[in-house]
């Protein structure tokens, strides 16, 4: 897995809707099914969308606790 994709999820805000500018990493899991279901948006939002729903869904969130810099969900 790419370590630059990961520290993204951790970095970039929401840019839209409902949960605008929360971080990918901090996104529901209901919300991140949602867009299972309806689509993903292209481009490079999408991509970092489908990956934190493929973290969140196995239950691998904690892969991004180490990139995670001063943050309270340490």
């Amino acid at each position: 897995m790419d370590a630059e994709l990961l520290t993204q999820l951790v970095t970039t805000e929401m840019p839209y809707g409902k949960h605008k500018g929360c971080l990918l990493a901090d996104l529901p899991g209901n919300y991140l099914n949602w867009f299972a279901r309806e689509g993903f948006p292209t481009g490079k939002l999408g991509r970092l969308l489908a990956l934190m729903h493929e973290i969140d869904h196995n239950g691998l969130g904690d892969l991004l606790k180490p990139l995670r810099q001063g943050d309270k969900h340490d």
